[in-house]
């Protein structure tokens, strides 16, 4: 029916806890086939590349889960999603919300094609509010929808939504084989904040923006720190504080989390090598294997189309 590429995204960046991200290019593309399985058969999920060996083949696959659960009782009993993953699973990257929003996707395209219209033209605002809904915060998947660096926030009315020019950039995200889920970050934090950790990130994460706007790499290195989230996970992921300062150590202008973890994601305009052997090595003295990518930020966001019959 429709096939969907969507972008990485490392969120947070920093101080813009829950409310900013910057789409990366490194993707993953879901194939939604709905007369391609066998007849009787209920949902298929075939996966390669990334968590070929770990993700679940069948309605438990997390597209499959949120298309069923959008879709109800008009939910098609046989359908086969093809997923090519190029971004790591549980890595801080956002793998979980283009699984989320290829499900969003999907249950759209199914009522589109119902309607006798055709499946791959799909607002995506409505897609941006359903998956904020369902991810309870919008950083991950607002940018992997519009692409480049984005703001978002919620509003009585649904979703407050600034995608901000930026400068070219490039990154190096070193993603530790440490299984940190979402839902132990978020229990991490404390439940209250003091009024100078509130004032701390709220102004940084305003010159965090300026800084990518305007490419001032000396503010973007000042603003690039965290009261909010990073204290509490950092410690949690071994060998993350000594890899943010191996980077820092090797050229990285600035460096944090990449989302809620495990991944450390580095900013620089060179060394790109240099800064991910030197994180590499920091997590390995914890005795963690790691990978790293060098990623440039992408202007580009979801991509839908429709699949020849």
């Amino acid at each position: 029916m429709i096939r969907i590429r969507i972008p990485a995204t490392t969120a947070n960046l920093g101080p813009g806890f829950d409310c900013m991200g910057l789409a990366l290019d490194l993707w993953n593309t879901f194939e939604l086939h709905i007369h391609g399985a066998e007849i009787g058969g209920g949902p298929v999920v075939e996966t390669y590349g990334e968590g070929q060996d770990q993700l679940p083949k069948n309605q438990d696959h997390l597209v499959a889960t949120v298309m069923i659960e959008q879709l109800g009782k008009i939910c098609p009993h046989d359908f086969k999603i093809i997923c090519h993953n190029n971004i790591p699973c549980a890595s801080g990257l956002g793998s979980s919300s283009t699984a989320i929003l290829a499900g969003l996707i999907f249950s759209e395209a199914v009522k589109r094609h119902d309607q006798g219209l055709d499946p791959s033209e799909i607002n995506l605002e409505s897609i941006l509010e359903a998956a904020v809904a369902y991810e309870g915060h919008g950083d991950n998947v607002a940018p992997a929808l519009l692409g480049g660096f984005v703001i978002v926030v919620p509003d009585q009315k649904g979703v407050i939504t600034k995608r901000i020019p930026h400068v070219p950039m490039r990154a190096v995200v070193c993603v530790p084989q440490f299984n940190y889920l979402t839902k132990d970050a978020r229990a991490a934090l404390p439940a209250q904040y003091s009024k100078e950790d509130a004032i701390f990130n709220i102004g940084r994460a305003m010159l965090v923006s300026e800084a990518l706007r305007l490419g001032e790499d000396g503010l973007l290195a000042q603003a690039m720190n965290d009261r909010i989230h990073e204290p509490y996970r950092m410690s949690a992921i071994p060998g993350a504080i000594q890899a943010k300062e191996a980077a820092l150590s090797s050229g990285a202008l600035c460096v944090a989390l990449s989302g809620a973890g495990p991944g450390i994601i580095a900013f620089t305009k060179q060394k790109f090598d240099r800064i991910g052997r030197a994180m590499k090595d920091a997590f390995a003295r914890s005795q963690i294997e790691s990978r790293y990518w060098i990623l440039d930020a992408t202007s580009e966001g979801t991509k839908i189309t429709r699949l020849p019959l």
